[in-house]
C-alpha cells in the first residue's frame, strides 16, 4: 500500500509540473497581448458595393479595401506577426524521459526495472517577458506596414479616379470643340461659295478639325489603360467597364507646411513602423544580455523498484523519487558578446533608417505641397480670369468675323485658346485632387476640408 501511495504521489507531482510548464507561458502571453485572441477574421466574403454611374469615389475606395489582395496579404502578415507573441511568451515544452533497464540493477531494497522522469526548462528571470515584448513590437510594426499599404492603395485609387475624371472632361470638351469647328468649317465653305471668303479659310478649318479628331482618338484610346489600372487596384478584370466619373468637388483646404510636417513625423505609418522597429531592437539588446545568465531546469525522476528477492530488508521495494536541478553554463562569452553587438548594430541601423525615411518623406511632402499650391493657383487663374476672357474673346471674334472685322484665322485661334484654357482648368482640378490625395497618404490621415464650390 505504501509503495502504491508513493508511486501515485510521484506521478501526481510529475503531472502538476507538466501542467504548470504548459500553462504558465500561455497565461503570460494572454497577459501581454489581451487582444490577440480576438483577431480571427470572418470566413464570409464581404458584400462589395456596386460601381454604377451614381457611384462616387467612396464606393471605389470601399471596393478596393474589401477586395484588394495586396491589402489582404499585408493584413495576414500582421496577423502572422501577432501569433508570434504567445510563442515567444511560452515556456519550452517539458521533457518526459522513460528508461527501461535491459539488465535490472539489483539494490539492497530490490531490482530497479524502469524509470520515469519529467523536466522543465525555465529561462532566466525576465527572459520570457523580453522575448514577448520583442515579438509584440514586431507585430506593432507589421500593423503599421498594413496601415501604410492601405493608405497607398487608397492613393492609387484616388489618383487613378481623378485621372479618369480629367480624361472624361477632356473628351467632352474636345467633342464640343469638334462641333464648333465643324460649324465654322461649314460657314467658311458657304462664304467661299458666295465669294465672301477664301479657300484657305476652308482648309484651315478642315486642318483644325483633323487635329481635334486626332486628339479625341488619342484620349479615347487612353480610357482602356486607365480603366485597367483602376480595376487592378480593386481586383477586378482589367476589361471590366467603369462609368465616367462625375464632378470633382472643389473643397477648401487650410494647411501649412509646418502642420503637415508635424503630422508626417507623428502619424505617417512608415515612420511609426520604424519607431516600433527601434523599440524592438532596443529590447533585443536587453534580451541578448540575458544570455550571459544560465537557464534553470527543474525535474523529477521516479524509479520503479521490485521487492527484494533476498529476505525482507528495510524499505523493501520502495520506489525512489529524485528531484533534479540543472543549469547551463554560459561559458563562451565571445558568442554572447557577438550577440549583443549584433543587436546593438541593428538598433543603430533602425535609428538611421528612420532618419533617412523621415528626410525622404519630408522632401517629398514639400514637393507635393508645391504641386498642390500650383494647381490651386491655376484653378483660380483659369476659372476667374482666363476662361471668362477667352470665352468673351471667342464671342467678340465671331461677331467681328460676321461683319468682316476679324479674319477666319483669328476665329480659329480664339477657338483654340478657349479649348486649351478649358483643358488646362480641368487638368489643374485633377492635379489639385491628386496632390491632396498624395498629401493624405504621407501624413497618414484625411485632411479636413469644406466644400467650397462644385466644378
Amino acid at each position: 500500500m505504501t509503495k502504491q501511495y508513493g508511486a501515485i504521489t510521484a506521478f501526481g507531482v510529475i503531472v502538476c509540473l507538466f501542467i504548470s510548464g504548459c500553462t504558465s507561458g500561455e497565461f503570460e502571453s494572454r497577459k501581454s497581448a489581451p487582444f490577440l485572441f480576438s483577431q480571427e477574421s470572418s470566413e464570409t466574403n464581404p458584400e462589395l458595393p456596386e460601381l454604377t454611374e451614381s457611384a462616387g469615389l467612396s464606393d471605389y475606395l470601399a471596393y478596393a479595401a474589401l477586395n484588394n489582395p495586396g491589402l489582404e496579404s499585408a493584413f495576414n502578415r500582421w496577423k502572422a506577426a501577432l501569433q508570434q507573441v504567445p510563442q515567444a511568451a511560452t515556456l519550452p515544452d517539458p521533457r518526459f524521459t522513460y528508461q527501461y533497464l535491459i539488465r535490472e540493477v539489483e539494490t539492497r531494497v530490490g531490482a530497479q526495472r524502469q524509470s520515469f522522469g519529467i523536466a522543465q526548462l525555465f529561462p532566466w528571470f525576465g527572459k520570457l517577458n523580453l522575448a514577448s515584448d520583442v515579438a509584440m513590437q514586431a507585430a506593432n510594426a507589421a500593423r503599421q506596414r498594413y496601415e501604410a499599404a492601405k493608405l497607398k492603395l487608397f492613393f492609387e485609387v484616388k489618383d487613378t479616379y481623378y485621372e479618369y475624371y480629367y480624361l472624361a472632361k477632356a473628351v467632352a470638351i474636345t467633342k464640343e470643340n469638334i462641333n464648333l469647328v465643324k460649324h465654322l468649317e461649314s460657314v467658311a465653305r458657304n462664304r467661299f461659295k458666295t465669294a465672301a471668303g477664301t479657300h484657305p479659310d476652308v482648309i484651315r478649318a478642315q486642318v483644325e478639325f483633323g487635329k481635334l479628331q486626332d486628339r479625341l482618338l488619342t484620349l479615347l484610346d487612353l480610357q482602356e489603360p486607365i480603366v485597367a489600372r483602376l480595376n487592378a487596384a480593386m481586383n477586378r478584370p482589367v476589361n471590366a467597364e467603369i462609368p465616367w466619373p462625375s464632378q470633382i468637388k472643389l473643397e477648401d483646404v487650410r494647411i501649412t507646411d509646418k502642420q503637415l510636417l508635424t503630422q508626417l513625423t507623428e502619424q505617417n505609418p512608415e515612420i511609426k513602423a520604424l519607431d516600433f522597429k527601434i523599440t524592438q531592437n532596443k529590447r533585443s539588446i536587453e534580451l541578448a544580455k540575458k544570455d550571459y545568465f544560465p537557464d534553470i531546469t527543474l525535474g523529477l525522476n521516479f524509479v520503479d523498484t521490485d521487492d527484494s528477492t533476498v529476505g525482507n530488508p528495510r524499505d523493501n521495494g520502495k520506489d525512489p523519487l529524485i528531484a533534479m536541478i540543472s543549469v547551463n553554463i554560459p561559458l563562451w562569452r565571445e558568442k554572447y558578446d557577438a550577440g549583443v553587438r549584433q543587436a546593438q548594430a541593428r538598433y543603430y541601423s533602425a535609428i538611421q533608417n528612420k532618419a533617412e525615411k523621415t528626410n525622404s518623406l519630408s522632401a517629398e511632402l514639400k514637393l507635393i505641397v508645391y504641386h498642390f499650391a500650383d494647381a490651386e493657383r491655376k484653378i483660380n487663374l483659369y476659372r476667374d480670369t482666363l476662361l471668362p476672357k477667352a470665352s468673351e474673346s471667342l464671342k467678340a471674334t465671331q461677331t467681328g468675323f460676321q461683319v468682316g472685322q476679324s479674319s477666319f484665322t483669328d476665329l480659329i485661334d480664339a477657338q483654340r485658346i478657349l479649348l486649351e484654357f478649358a483643358l488646362a482648368y480641368e487638368r489643374a482640378l485633377a492635379n489639385r485632387s491628386q496632390s491632396l490625395a498624395k498629401l493624405e497618404m504621407l501624413v497618414g490621415r484625411e485632411i479636413p476640408r469644406t466644400v467650397n464650390q462644385s466644378n
